[in-house]
């Protein structure tokens, strides 16, 4: 009895604030999709694919005695190389960039595609056509410099990157956000309701006098209806008027 009680409490708690509820789900989602369209700067990515043959590799193991069978190891090093500050420098000086290697680094990831010895350079930017040109970049000038690095020369380009006719940026989601934000919204607005319902502590039925003074409820008196020709506080209220009109004649 008393769950169901309790129950039925929430239910009619959630059913009294159901405005307030769907007015903080509703604002939370029209916030978020407001900044996601105007205010948060779309960004663009750009990829680049760079193969790093088992020639190369097999020159790395042989250079180093050891028995090679996967260069995964390697690939880690060329990653590391890819988004130093000798190739980054480098990078920024050719294509005259407005950047600091450190801030230029934040924008690269390089990532090597499963076991294989393709790895990926992808690019981030607000410019769809510039995320483009320093993924190539990259790309050409890690290629050119690794033969001095590492004595290594089969580093091939496999899939330079391609600006697309309809750029589609990966940043932001506006989809995502705005449900997000009304997930969010919505235990935001469950969440006042239940609080603003706990620091009511008004006297709304008679359930809650005994809860008050633990004491059982004897009698209510209820509501009296109004007859058809008004109350009698309706009367006095016209009769007063009919005077007032008299007297102002």
């Amino acid at each position: 009895m008393e769950e169901t009680i309790s129950l039925r409490e929430l239910f009619d708690t959630l059913k009294k604030r159901m405005t307030l509820i769907l007015v903080i789900t509703i604002l939370a989602a029209a916030i978020s999709g407001a900044v996601s369209y105007l205010v948060i700067k779309p960004i663009y990515k750009s990829s680049t694919q760079i193969l790093v043959s088992q020639a190369a590799a097999g020159e790395l193991a042989s250079l180093a005695g050891l028995s090679f069978d996967a260069d995964s190891k390697y690939i880690e090093t060329y990653n590391v190389i890819m988004k130093s500050p000798y190739i980054l420098d480098q990078v920024i000086e050719e294509l005259k960039l407005d950047t600091t290697p450190e801030a230029l680094n934040g924008s690269v990831s390089v990532a090597q595609e499963g076991q294989s010895q393709v790895v990926t350079i992808s690019v981030q930017n607000e410019d769809p056509a510039e995320a483009v040109i320093i993924a190539n970049e990259i790309a050409k000038v890690f290629q050119r410099e690794i033969s001095s690095l590492m004595r290594i020369d089969n580093i091939h380009i496999l899939s330079p990157a391609e600006l697309p006719e309809n750029p589609v940026p990966v940043k932001p989601q506006p989809v995502l956000n705005i449900a997000i934000a009304l997930v969010v919204g919505l235990m935001a607005g469950v969440g006042l309701a239940f609080l603003l319902e706990y620091m009511n502590n008004t006297i709304k039925t008679e359930q809650d006098i005994e809860k008050l003074l633990e004491l059982p409820v004897l009698g209510i008196i209820t509501t009296i209806g109004e007859d058809k020709s008004g109350s009698p506080k309706q009367r006095k209220q016209k009769k007063v008027r009919g005077e007032t009109v008299g007297t102002q004649g």
